[in-house]
C-alpha cells in the first residue's frame, strides 16, 4: 500500500482529502502544518507527499526546502496545493523542486490524476536509478581492484627489490625505483580523492541547497589556463595546447574548475596523438550570462552510445585500447557542472574529433 502525506493547514480540505484518498486504497496521514509535516515526512517516509502552499509558520516553500536539504526526503515526489496560480508562484515552486501543482478548489478526479501521474514517474526513476547502481557496482566491480592493485604491485615489488638488493644496486638504480613508487603512490592518491569527490558530488545531488546556491564565486582564466598547461607539461605535448581564452567571474570553486579542467584536458590529450592540437576556448554569453568552456582534440572519439552511457568507473573499449584509469574523470567533470547549474555535453566526430563543452552561470 502506497503512502501518502497531507499537509494542509484547513482542517476540512485535510480531511476531505484524506477520505478521497483513503478509498482508493493509499495509507493517508496528514499534518496540520509545515513543521509538524516535515518531521513526518522525516519520520514515516511517504511515498508522495501533498502540500498546502499557503501556511502558518512554515509555508510550503519552507517545507519543499526542508525536504530537500534532508537525503533522505530529498527524492520525494511533492505536490502543491494552492490557491495562488501565478507564473511567479510556480516557477519558484518548480525551482525549489515541486513536482506539480494543483489549483484549488480542484476535483477529486484532478487530484487523483496527478498523484498516479507522479507516483509512476517516480516508481521509474526508482527502477532507472537502481539498474544504474547495478551498473556501477559492476563497473566498480571491475575496474577498481585493477585500478588499486596495479600501483600497489609497483610499489611493494619495488620496495621489497630495495629492501632485498640494497647492496648490490646503484644510486641511479635506487633513484629510479623510488621515481617509480612515488609515481604509483600518486596514482593511488587521486584515485581514492577521486572517489572521495565523487561521493560528495552524489550526496550534494540528493540534497539541496546544492554548491550552486553558495555566492562564492571566481575569476576563472588564470585557473583553466594553469590546469590546462600543467596537464600539456605532464603528457610533454605543451607545444600542442592552444589555447584562447576570455575572462569571466563564474559561479564555481577553484578547486573545482581546476579538477573539471584536469579531468577532461587529460583525457584529451590521452587519447589523441602527440602532433594533434588540444584547443581550450572559452566565450562569455552576456545576454544570457554563461560561461562557455569548449576543450577540442583530435582523438578517435566516442560513440554516441558511449557518450550517452558516461558513467562512473566505465572505460570503453578497454579490450581494445590500453589505458590506465578507472573512468571516473568524465562523471566528476559532469556532477560538477550540474552541481553549480551548468550543462555538460560532448559532441563527437567518430575517429576525428571530441568536443567536451561546458556551461557555468556567472
Amino acid at each position: 500500500m502506497q503512502h501518502i502525506l497531507v499537509i494542509e493547514d484547513e482542517q476540512g480540505i485535510r480531511e476531505n482529502i484524506k477520505e478521497i484518498l483513503s478509498l482508493e486504497g493509499f495509507y493517508v496521514i496528514t499534518a496540520e502544518n509545515g513543521s509538524v509535516g516535515v518531521q513526518m515526512a522525516k519520520e514515516d517516509h511517504p511515498d508522495l507527499i501533498l502540500c498546502d502552499v499557503m501556511m502558518p509558520e512554515l509555508d510550503g516553500f519552507g517545507v519543499l526546502k526542508a525536504l530537500r536539504r534532508n537525503s533522505l526526503t530529498a527524492t520525494i515526489p511533492v505536490i502543491f496545493l494552492t490557491a495562488k496560480s501565478s507564473h511567479s508562484d510556480m516557477r519558484e515552486g518548480m525551482e525549489l523542486g515541486a513536482d506539480d501543482y494543483i489549483t484549488k478548489p480542484f476535483t477529486p478526479s484532478e487530484l487523483l490524476k496527478s498523484i498516479a501521474t507522479r507516483l509512476e514517474k517516480y516508481e521509474v526513476a526508482k527502477k532507472e536509478s537502481i539498474a544504474k547502481l547495478d551498473v556501477l557496482r559492476r563497473n566498480i566491480a571491475n575496474s577498481l581492484p585493477h585500478e588499486m592493485l596495479t600501483p600497489l604491485s609497483g610499489i611493494l615489488g619495488l620496495s621489497e627489490i630495495i629492501l632485498s638488493d640494497y647492496d648490490f644496486l646503484s644510486k641511479d638504480e635506487i633513484l629510479e625505483s623510488v621515481q617509480n613508487i612515488y609515481l604509483s603512490g600518486q596514482r593511488l592518491h587521486r584515485l581514492a580523492r577521486n572517489f572521495m569527490l565523487f561521493a560528495e558530488l552524489e550526496a550534494t545531488a540528493a540534497s539541496y541547497p546544492t554548491w550552486k546556491d553558495d555566492p562564492d564565486c571566481s575569476a576563472v582564466k588564470d585557473i583553466i589556463a594553469s590546469a590546462a598547461y600543467a596537464c600539456a607539461e605532464k603528457a610533454n605535448r605543451v607545444d600542442d595546447l592552444e589555447m584562447e581564452l576570455e575572462e569571466a567571474i563564474v559561479k564555481i570553486l577553484p578547486k573545482h574548475l581546476t579538477k573539471v579542467i584536469e579531468e577532461i584536458v587529460e583525457n584529451a590529450f590521452k587519447f589523441s596523438t602527440a602532433g594533434s592540437p588540444v584547443k581550450v576556448t572559452s566565450k562569455v554569453d552576456v545576454n544570457a550570462q554563461v560561461f562557455n568552456l569548449y576543450i577540442v582534440d583530435h582523438g578517435r572519439g566516442m560513440t554516441d552510445e558511449q557518450i550517452a552511457n558516461i558513467g562512473a568507473y566505465m572505460q570503453f573499449e578497454r579490450k581494445h585500447y590500453e589505458q590506465q584509469g578507472n573512468g571516473l574523470g568524465l562523471i566528476l567533470a559532469k556532477r560538477i557542472a550540474e552541481t553549480y547549474g551548468g550543462e555538460f555535453s560532448i559532441e563527437n566526430i567518430l575517429s576525428n574529433q571530441t568536443v567536451v563543452c561546458i556551461k557555468l552561470p556567472m
